[in-house]
Parts: C-alpha cells; structure tokens; sequence
C-alpha cells in the first residue's frame, strides 16, 4: 500500500483520522507523518522531512509557498477552527462571556492545559491572553505546557487536579475523550483560524495528496468537518 507523508496542524488531526477509512479504501494509500504545532510542522518541512501534503493556518501556508515549499495553485482553505475552553469530563461547566468572567474561570483554575506558547496557534494566543487579562505572572506556575494542543486535552483528562481547565482550538478539544468542550473565548480575546492544505513542492505522491484535500474540502464531508470543530463564516 502506497503512503501519503502529511505534516498537519494539530486542529486537523480528528477530520482526517475521520475520513482516513475512505480515503484508504478508494484510493489503496495510507496516511502517516506528524499533527502538532504548525511551527514545528512548518519546521519540519523546511528541514526537509518527506511530505506530500500539508495542512496548517492560511497565514503559514502563504508563507510557505513563498519560500517555494508548497505548490500555490493546490493552495486550498478547509475551514475555521476557534479556541476554546475545556474541562474534564463530569466537571461543571467552565464558560466566559466577557474579560471579566474569563479572568474569573483563570483565576478559579488551580491548573491550565495549554499547548506550546511559542509554536502552536492556540498556545501563542493563550499567552496573549493572559497577557492583555495581566494574568501571565499571576497564574504562570499553574500553566501546564505540551508540545501541541491534543496532548494538552488528553493531560487534561487525567487530570488529578482540583479545579483544571484547557484552552486549545476546539477541534483538538472535541476529539479527545474524557474532555468536554465548555465554550469559545470572549469577544476581544477570541481567535477563529482558518488552516490551509497544499501539495508539498518535493512530494512524491502528489496526485494522492490532491485527492484528500479533495476529500477534506468535499460538500459531503460538510457534516464531518462540523461535527470535527471546523466552522464556516469566521475570518482568522
């Protein structure tokens, strides 16, 4: 069986592990390669690690095909991914309407499962957060830091922790069990980004890579990409 090399973001891991199956049986390849910080993903690439496809945010994706690493004509948007709060699951709700309830469910806290502040999307945004909530100093000993967002929610959920919360994009959120989805960000402190697939400039199996950004982008995988946390109408 032949393979698709994918280097992908973590917000991306659930839609395509969902439509893996299909695309495995249509087309008689399989999937392997990394999901986690679009930095690090982006760095992998560079340094050139095998890729057919990749799947990061709209912004690093144009960054890429500037430097020549993705061909720009296969340049396609899958869809918004917001960041969100999340809590184990059986723990009461932890939701924030505006800065002041936000500061208050950070404060309450005792624990923050957060991915990479220097190299994940919603990590980077996190750290914006607390600063602009002036909480950075206030609750650094309690920020619980991962390479990526999905190992932030599946420490999340084996949490001994009294009172812990998450705070990743939703999709790493909603495909990590023993975690709970419990609401986006605030307006002013939200982050909706949209991620971005391409065919890598050096692939080796170019033609399979466009057939799953056909796959991911399809109308009929509208529903998985819902039920995934991928949202349409939202700009980054």
């Amino acid at each position: 069986m032949k393979t698709l090399n994918i280097l992908s973001g973590g917000a991306a891991q659930g839609l395509v592990r969902s439509l893996e199956p299909a695309f495995e049986a249509e087309g008689g390849s399989r999937i392997a390669g990394d999901f986690g910080a679009v930095g690090a993903m982006a760095d992998r690439l560079r340094a050139g690690v095998p890729t057919d496809i990749v799947i990061l945010t709209a912004a690093l994706i144009a960054k890429l095909a500037e430097e020549g690493l993705v061909l720009r004509n296969s340049i396609t948007d899958i869809g918004c991914v917001e960041t969100a709060l999340a809590v184990r699951a059986g723990d009461p709700p932890a939701s924030a309407a505006d800065a002041a309830s936000l500061r208050a469910v950070l404060l309450a806290a005792d624990a923050i499962f957060v991915p990479d502040t220097t190299a994940a999307t919603a990590g980077i945004h996190v750290a914006k957060v607390l600063a602009q909530l002036d909480l950075a100093n206030v609750v650094a000993d309690r920020l619980r830091i991962y390479p990526n967002g999905a190992t932030a929610m599946r420490h999340l959920a084996e949490s001994h922790d009294r009172r812990p919360i998450g705070c990743t994009q939703s999709t790493e959120i909603i495909s990590t069990q023993g975690v709970v989805l419990s609401g986006t960000l605030p307006p002013g402190y939200g982050l909706a980004t949209m991620y971005t697939a391409a065919v890598a400039t050096q692939a080796s199996a170019a033609s399979q890579a466009q057939r799953l950004i056909a796959l991911l982008t399809s109308p009929e995988a509208s529903e998985l990409r819902s039920r995934a946390g991928f949202v349409s109408g939202l700009t980054s």
